[in-house]
């Protein structure tokens, strides 16, 4: 690590200037100049005053990613927290879970099971029909609302075709660590999609996709295990995904408008390490197990349409419509005959949601000054079973819960070029919550662009996270926990700052270098944590807004692209602060920074005559450190040091193209290190459950090494 660290260092300080990390060099990939998060319309990044970084469609096909976590495991600042027991990947950046950071397809936040765009499971983000990813770091409630306060992720999907039909089919096959088979092992993808203009107005895109995740054995032994000892199972549990999606759009000189349908399907099998024993006199006993399954349907429609009013007034307004429902099956399957039985299904978590925004930009006829109005309406309905959860209503009785979350926004935005090197960027949102108080989120942006390319941007941002259901309404109490939602919760507020450079420079030789540095601050007030609030006779925990959180960060990135070489390396430091206070106990935390290290890294080159591409990504993941309540070994409360020890992550390909660049291969490796779990300690003992003692414990992070061979057949005319 020292090594990598000193080269990368070396490579820095030869350089002239730096800036907020992006991902590609504008012109090798030409859709990364255009951007549209956060802006008044499509513009190139170095018009935008925030720091846009894009994921193109190029670095998805190279990962050969599937879904957001193949992608995001290899990003600054970006942690993917993975969980073998329910399948699900969620995602944290600086330190703060998905519950602050919202991811949008075409500027609408996706449906979860906990919010709207936030703790988005991962692996139910299809990447099929995605033209590029955008992600900005930091605060953006003014133009996204609620809960986007240490970022957005913002997906393009693609529009059109560029032939008058476009006709794709992709199988992909890939180990999960070392298990693979045609039937019960492995990963098996099979996709298709079709794309036809039906003439310049009209276009159509369809798609599917099937992905079946057999699950991970590891040291289990599968559904029909038989044997009574604890082994039955799967470390990870089997998952079958199907995706539909379908996009009728039509445009014509300055108006546009498209409807868009996804489904999505999910099935999550869970069997049992307990077997039951049946007689079965004069024969040996039989057995069987009670298993159940987990079964996720989501509807996604979105009709937007953009253009022009009184030929000046450019709008953009969206409609969307989404439903998901968890349901779970239980049943019971016999070991001898692989049959099942005694199923039972019912919906244990609902959401519905109706959401709108629209926007009003260009009211001046002047390029110096520009000022966006905007509008976003949220209707939330949901419904949690209290079979998944207890829940409480107001005479304290177990319920199952069903609750409307509303909010009402208008938010305004100003873009003012005071010359035509300096621009500032003002905005402010009010938001009326039917729940909570009413919020506001604010926000200035300025850009500077110096001599010879340097741009220099800061902005100011303040924005808010509204509290989720868990949160609200949790309250689950046996022999062994007491958890305690709370109804009064209020909304936590955060500021953020950040400055960043960028300079990008182009030699006669073809070689071009892009030099990026970023400094990023972070103060979040009335923090929402689950806190200790009593130990004795019994430990009871309850959610309180008490808490407070700091983050400082310092990112670059650096990328060399030299004929068919393309370099990239980048570190992030990042600094944490959190401060416990146990109000109740009289006890608070120490709220020094805690720091953790990260790099990555990736190189590819490309080879014309072969048609080929090589890639090799590395991701350094340092050491992570976290104070936590507990108690000792006298049942009294105190605070303990979780550290997570240090991980790398690579993964690498090679994609090659044949017979008129129709047939696509792509053959590559990830987790190249084989990380299956990384080490978690407690410094003292303790834990936010009560454990007593010092000692250690494994963070699932992984299934070990795994191969993939990807085939795509692409069929293009006019």
């Amino acid at each position: 690590m020292k090594i990598k660290f000193t080269l990368f260092a070396v490579f820095t300080f030869c350089q002239i200037s730096f800036s907020q990390q992006k991902d590609t060099i504008a012109s090798r990939e030409k859709l990364s100049e255009v951007v549209v998060t956060g802006q008044f319309e499509p513009q190139s990044i170095k018009k935008s005053v925030f720091n846009v970084r894009v994921i193109s469609k190029e670095d998805i096909k190279q990962l050969a990613a599937n879904n957001l976590s193949d992608v995001l495991n290899q990003y600054l600042n970006i942690t993917v927290k993975n969980s073998g027991s329910d399948g699900r990947s969620t995602v944290s950046m600086f330190g703060l879970d998905s519950q602050y950071f919202k991811i949008l397809i075409d500027n609408i936040p996706l449906v979860s099971d906990t919010g709207m765009g936030t703790n988005v499971d991962l692996t139910q983000v299809n990447l099929d029909d995605v033209e590029r990813i955008e992600i900005i770091e930091g605060s953006m409630g003014v133009t996204h609302g609620a809960n986007a306060v240490s970022g957005i992720l913002n997906i393009i999907t693609k529009k059109g075709a560029g032939h008058k039909w476009e006709i794709s089919a992709t199988v992909q096959e890939e180990t999960v660590g070392n298990e693979y088979s045609l039937t019960d092992k492995g990963r098996h993808i099979q996709a298709a999609k079709v794309a036809h203009n039906f003439n310049e107005n009209w276009f159509v895109n369809i798609g599917g996709n099937r992905n079946n995740f057999e699950g991970f054995y590891d040291d289990k032994k599968g559904k029909d295990y038989s044997v009574n000892d604890g082994l039955r199972g799967y470390s990870w549990l089997p998952k079958e995904q199907l995706v539909g999606n379908a996009m009728l759009g039509y445009q014509k000189n300055n108006f546009r408008i498209f409807y868009k349908f996804d489904y999505y399907g999910e099935n999550v099998d869970f069997y049992s390490p307990i077997l039951v024993p049946q007689d079965n006199y004069p024969f040996p006993e039989t057995y069987f197990a009670r298993d159940k399954r987990y079964i996720t349907n989501r509807y996604y429609h979105h009709l937007n349409a953009n253009g022009k009013l009184f030929s000046q007034l450019n709008f953009n307004v969206s409609l969307s419509r989404q439903k998901q429902e968890r349901d779970a099956e239980l049943f019971n399957y016999q070991i001898e005959t692989k049959q099942e039985f005694d199923d039972f299904r019912f919906t244990y978590q609902s959401k519905e949601v109706l959401y709108s925004t629209g926007t009003l930009s260009n009211f001046f006829n002047s390029k110096k000054v520009d000022f966006q109005l905007g509008y976003e309406i949220t209707n939330e309905n949901g419904f949690y079973s209290g079979s998944a959860g207890t829940f409480l209503d107001n005479q304290l009785q177990s319920v199952d819960v069903r609750k409307r979350l509303e909010n009402y926004d208008i938010f305004s935005v100003a873009e003012i070029s005071l010359s035509d090197k300096f621009s500032i960027r003002p905005g402010l949102r009010y938001s009326i919550q039917t729940i909570f108080k009413d919020q506001y989120a604010s926000s200035l942006g300025l850009r500077y662009l110096f001599k010879k390319g340097l741009e220099a941007r800061a902005s100011l941002g303040k924005s808010y996270r509204t509290p989720n259901f868990d949160e609200l309404y949790t309250y689950f109490v046996d022999s062994n926990h007491n958890l305690q939602g709370n109804p009064d919760l209020i909304p936590e507020n955060s500021t953020s700052y950040e400055v960043s450079f960028k300079r990008s420079c182009h030699f006669d030789s073809g070689a071009q270098i892009a030099n990026n540095l970023a400094v990023t601050f972070m103060d979040v007030d009335d923090r929402i944590d689950m806190v200790l609030t009593q130990t004795k006779p019994t430990s009871v925990y309850k959610y309180i807004n008490i808490n407070k959180y700091k983050m400082w960060n310092i990112s670059t990135t650096e990328q060399y692209a030299y004929k068919n070489w393309n370099v990239k390396v980048g570190a992030a430091l990042v600094g944490i602060s959190r401060k416990i206070d146990l109000a109740a106990l009289e006890l608070t935390s120490d709220d020094k920074f805690l720091y953790s290290l990260n790099l990555n890294s990736s190189i590819s080159y490309n080879i014309p005559k072969w048609n080929t591409l090589f890639a090799v990504y590395y991701k350094y993941n340092g050491k992570q450190q976290q104070f936590e309540a507990g108690t000792d070994a006298d049942g009294n409360a105190k605070f303990f040091l979780n550290e997570i020890k240090p991980y790398s992550w690579m993964d690498a390909s090679v994609r090659k193209l044949f017979f008129k660049n129709q047939f696509e291969v792509t053959l590559g490796a990830r987790n190249l290190f084989d990380i299956q779990n990384v080490q978690m300690t407690q410094n003292g003992g303790g834990s936010t459950g009560g454990a007593h003692g010092s000692g250690s414990s494994d963070l699932l992070l992984g299934y070990g090494r795994s191969y993939f061979l990807k085939l795509t057949y692409n069929l293009n005319f006019n």
